[in-house]
């Protein structure tokens, strides 16, 4: 029986329990462990507590023997990799578009001047100031329904969160607006999720790798390099998606697979954005993420991040 540990939100043991139904079906017995987390137990902002601390535990409770494998929210983990674990399984993505929850069914552009937003994302945030809609932006925390709440009491006029948590939940109902990619860079890695053992458990890793989707993996791999990359000089807000796509050779009629990846830093004041795209094949996604990292920083990303101080 193959013991893997998650958190307690009912989103987190949603997620785990789909990674426990596909390896049962593959003929590999599984069941849920739940894992407190410092992130589950504190109120505070993530911005200031840190994605790390939604992770920490479960990886805690790997080395301690206590679980086997671990299941997180994929930009949950931070960038560096850590040579005790690694991320034997990234499964299909969800969608990774962010989603508005607003009052009496409207789109964010139909809000009032100062109606007020909440979102628990800095980048979010950031995105939303630069869209010069005139929104007021609150900090929100909580689990699913705690935030679809502060919706439909009046409390907020609009909430905008993951769409992938919405949809694993089966609340896609609640969304009345998909952001698309031109109005809003998801977080990197959003919508996917990375199953994690300890790297010296060549056995375990290879049944979670039955899980695996190849154009996931190169997808948030190149976005979490961007990521990295960005992360060690610079603390603006970033947005990144990346997704495998058909191109034709012009020459020949051939078909072959592309990966392009959009990206964008913000200034948390929302007064400026910089946007950098790039194609590249989708076995060097972290050479992609690289590249796409230097040319935001030759556009000015550490200065637009000191200009917002």
């Amino acid at each position: 029986m193959i013991r893997i540990g998650t958190r307690g939100s009912l989103l987190a043991t949603t997620q785990a329990g789909a990674i426990r139904d596909a390896l049962a079906a593959n003929g590999h017995p599984a069941e849920l462990v739940t894992i407190s987390t410092e992130g589950d137990r504190s109120t505070d902002p993530i911005a200031s507590i840190g994605v790390g601390v939604f992770t920490a535990a479960l990886r805690e409770a790997i080395l301690e023997g206590k679980v086997d494998a671990a299941v997180h929210s994929h930009k949950d983990l931070p960038t560096a990799d850590d040579p005790r674990f690694t991320v034997a399984a990234i499964p299909p993505r969800e969608d990774p578009r962010d989603a508005v929850v607003a009052r009496d069914g409207l789109v964010l552009a139909e809000l009032p001047t100062g109606s007020v937003v909440g979102t628990s994302s800095p980048r979010r945030a950031a995105q939303l100031r630069a869209l010069g809609l005139g929104l007021e932006i609150r900090p929100l925390r909580g689990n699913l329904d705690t935030r679809l709440n502060r919706v439909s009491s009046g409390d907020l006029d609009a909430i905008v969160v993951a769409r992938a948590g919405l949809a694993r939940l089966g609340r896609l109902d609640a969304v009345t607006e998909t952001l698309e990619p031109v109005q809003m860079l998801p977080a990197p890695a959003q919508g996917a999720l990375a199953v994690e053992c300890r790297a010296g458990d060549t056995g375990l890793a290879a049944l979670l790798a039955e899980l695996d989707d190849a154009d996931t993996r190169a997808a948030v791999t190149a976005e979490r390099a961007l990521l990295a990359e960005l992360e060690a000089g610079c603390s603006a807000p970033v947005g990144a998606i990346a997704e495998v796509v058909e191109s034709i050779d012009e020459d020949d009629s051939h078909v072959f697979e592309e990966l392009s990846l959009r990206s964008c830093v913000a200034a948390l004041d929302g007064s400026d954005v910089i946007r950098a795209s790039g194609i590249g094949s989708p076995d060097r996604a972290r050479e992609l993420g690289l590249s796409v990292a230097e040319e935001l920083f030759a556009l000015g990303a550490r200065e637009l991040m000191s200009g917002a101080r």
